[in-house]
């Protein structure tokens, strides 16, 4: 590991723990060189699949698009971004389970928007409309019909 102070690769771990439910560890390093100390994190590179779009193409998985999909439905709605992070990583989770080199990027909607119908309705209901292209209210409110006979069966 190079110190980000002095770029020398002499570092020595001085402490390790498991966070983030163990799935990341976290060392204290320190330089053998400059004795500055810093943190790092360390986690599992797990493959997720590829993307196969609907158009035929493939495009590798992007987190971060995921994530910005997701905040865009999530925007000034009471959701911590400790839920959301959660959310994102039950989808990757569920991802990587398919056991699949590649998935198609329909998969991935249903699961943001099952995601997003735990996390807010009103959330769940924007990404809906954007996801499957409603066309006028009659769409929503036929959506919001699913989701309040949803409620009500699990009432």
């Amino acid at each position: 590991m190079h110190c980000p102070f002095c770029s020398t690769t002499d570092t020595k771990v001085i402490d390790s723990r498991l966070v983030a439910n163990g799935d990341q560890v976290r060392r204290r390093r320190e330089c053998l060189a400059c004795g500055e100390r810093f943190t790092t994190f360390e986690t599992a590179e797990l493959v997720l699949p590829r993307l196969i779009k609907q158009d035929g193409s493939r495009q590798p998985f992007d987190e971060d698009k995921l994530r910005a999909g997701m905040l865009r439905a999530l925007e000034k709605r009471p959701v911590s971004m400790e839920k959301l992070e959660e959310a994102i990583a039950r989808i990757k989770h569920r991802l990587r389970a398919t056991g699949e080199r590649e998935v198609k990027s329909l998969l991935v909607g249903e699961l943001v928007m099952n995601e997003l119908h735990k996390l807010d309705e009103i959330a769940y209901i924007r990404f809906a409309s954007v996801y499957r292209c409603f066309q006028d209210l009659n769409e929503f409110r036929d959506e919001i019909d699913r989701l309040a006979n949803r409620n009500q069966k699990n009432d």
